[in-house]
């Protein structure tokens, strides 16, 4: 039954959860906020939507390209190189971007009759995203069913594994992850040196699997 809206935004996690509950989703949605890489990523989104036969909407959000203080925003430059772990990554925190996207994909939902949210935060997120937390995501699925008449409930499936997970999960559904978008600098190969390519290295290695993406470095 097709009951779920996913947010997707091109991503390797993301991508894995709309094959991974494809025959549940009813309606994908990406969000173009002035994000350095959204020239990348959202083409992917679409790509592999239009391949599964998931209506796909692009929804902007560009207030928060004008009022939000972020390196994800900022252009390539602004962007650290280094782990997630480093301090230095807390300056790609967009302030409460999943709880922006999440409260306008549930009304979305619930005008559309639809009553899940599908979101790919996963077990191997960081706390410098506190907008990626299980406890976030449990306050905003208490506030989701509780403002909504249909019940409308957020899941992120994905919030007990790790991104080496996804991957062998991705493998298992035949995902091409070349068609996916990581880095955030959004230049015209994955840079390999900021936290997301160094994640998206990681997860790889981490899974047995040869990784497909070309990076600067």
């Amino acid at each position: 039954m097709k009951d779920s809206v996913i947010i997707v935004s091109g991503g390797l996690d993301s991508i894995t959860l709309l094959y991974d509950k494809k025959d549940t989703i009813a309606l994908a949605l990406s969000f173009d906020y002035g994000q350095n890489h959204s020239q990348n990523e959202l083409p992917f989104a679409k790509y592999h939507c239009e391949r599964l036969g998931i209506p796909h909407l692009v929804i902007p959000l560009q207030f928060i390209h004008q009022y939000f203080k972020s390196s994800l925003i900022e252009g390539a430059d602004k962007i650290p190189d280094g782990h997630y772990e480093e301090d230095n990554m807390k300056s790609t925190v967009v302030p409460f971007r999943n709880g922006i996207m999440l409260s306008i994909a549930v009304g979305i939902a619930e005008n559309h009759g639809l009553n899940r949210i599908y979101i790919a935060n996963h077990g191997g997120d960081h706390t410098i995203y506190p907008d990626c937390t299980p406890e976030f995501i449990s306050a905003m699925d208490g506030a989701s069913s509780n403002g909504t008449f249909n019940n409308t409930r957020i899941e992120a499936a994905y919030t007990n594994i790790t991104k080496a997970d996804i991957v062998r999960r991705g493998m298992e559904l035949g995902i091409d992850y070349a068609q996916t978008w990581s880095c955030y600098k959004g230049g015209t190969r994955h840079c390999g040196t900021c936290g997301t390519c160094v994640e998206r290295r990681e997860a790889f290695e981490k899974a047995g699997v040869e990784d497909p993406t070309v990076y600067e470095v």
